[in-house]
């Protein structure tokens, strides 16, 4: 014969306390005395109380699932961010509906209809880009958190890589290998995330009062712009003795092309990469050293400050997180192999 569930009735009576004082203790209200909760948590462990989701819901105002919208179709950014804020919902035993918008203002507006219909606590939005986004907050009766591409409204709460920050470290790490020509080769100018890492470049070798060589090169983020890019600085400016490249599909061509010319990397240049795709960035010979965004813990810290934002917490802003350079073999001083 099955055992009945044990029901809030039962730990309230066991705890001595109203079932009102008994939810408030067990969704960790903050009104309720320590010695209460204590009492009431040990009820509930002597009958393995299992709070039902739905009930609980009722009685909190909340349904503990929170949705996550993303615009990245090709997922390379995107998906490590929404792991990272998975695996924090996980762990605050938050359901996660995830929808794909797939860069489409018409089917990001249905997507938003449908979770607020299934009464979510809050949203995380996920850019494509780092290029700031329309804001989709207004008029929402949830909180919304903007991960990776930040919201154009400065009232919103956004989360995004701190790409300027982590262009000065990759040149000030060629710098301090005793690197003296460096050049840099970037993606198209229109996204925001080439023309962060092109002043991050800028600032640290003015910091360091060292010209760059030559102009920034910008192409499309792929290994053929990378090739052909390596070409015309090996022709231009043939002393380089160091490149930051703004991707790895740029880096991993760029190593390509000067070993094609007899340039060997890193004895004759080092080479930096960015976003450690560690398709390329392992496997490119030598191993790429490259800058890493550190998405997963990005979106972990969204997840958390959406968990704020629902307890009416809200940090305003666009915060800037930062990356780690992961150094490998296309790096190393002068002359050492």
């Amino acid at each position: 014969m099955a055992t009945k569930r044990a029901t809030i009735n039962d730990v309230a009576s066991l705890a001595g306390v109203s079932i009102a004082t008994a939810s408030k203790a067990l969704n960790g209200r903050q009104d309720v005395r320590a010695a209460t909760r204590e009492r009431v948590l040990a009820a509930a462990a002597q009958l393995s109380f299992q709070p039902n989701a739905l009930a609980r819901g009722l009685l909190s105002g909340q349904t503990r699932t929170v949705g996550l919208l993303t615009s990245d179709s090709v997922g390379r950014f995107g998906i490590p961010v929404l792991l990272g804020a998975e695996d924090a919902f996980g762990a605050g035993e938050m359901a996660v509906l995830l929808c794909d918008a797939r860069g489409d203002a018409i089917r990001e507006q249905h997507h938003l209809r449908a979770l607020l219909s299934r009464r979510v606590d809050g949203l995380i939005v996920v850019g494509e880009s780092t290029d700031p986004r329309p804001s989709v907050s207004k008029d929402l009766p949830v909180p919304v958190v903007y991960a990776y591409g930040p919201s154009e409204d400065p009232e919103d709460v956004s989360f995004v890589p701190d790409d300027v920050g982590a262009a000065t470290m990759a040149v000030n790490h060629l710098l301090a290998l005793g690197r003296r020509r460096v050049a840099h080769v970037t993606g198209p100018t229109h996204y925001k995330a080439a023309r962060d890492r092109e002043e991050g470049a800028r600032l640290a070798l003015e910091a360091a009062g060292i010209p760059q060589a030559g102009q920034t090169l910008s192409g499309p983020w792929s290994q053929r712009w990378g090739r052909h890019a390596a070409e015309m600085l090996l022709m231009s400016e043939p002393e380089i003795d160091a490149v930051f490249c703004g991707s790895d599909q740029i880096a991993a061509g760029f190593v390509e092309a000067a070993r094609e010319r007899g340039r060997r990397v890193p004895d004759d240049i080092a080479v930096v990469g960015y976003d450690n795709w560690e398709v390329l960035s392992t496997e490119t010979r030598p191993a790429l050293t490259t800058v890493d965004m550190n998405l997963e813990s990005l979106g972990r810290t969204a997840a958390q400050h959406l968990f704020a934002a629902i307890d009416g917490k809200a940090t305003p802003g666009v915060h800037k997180m930062p990356c780690q350079l992961v150094i490998r073999d296309s790096t190393s001083p002068p002359g050492v192999s």
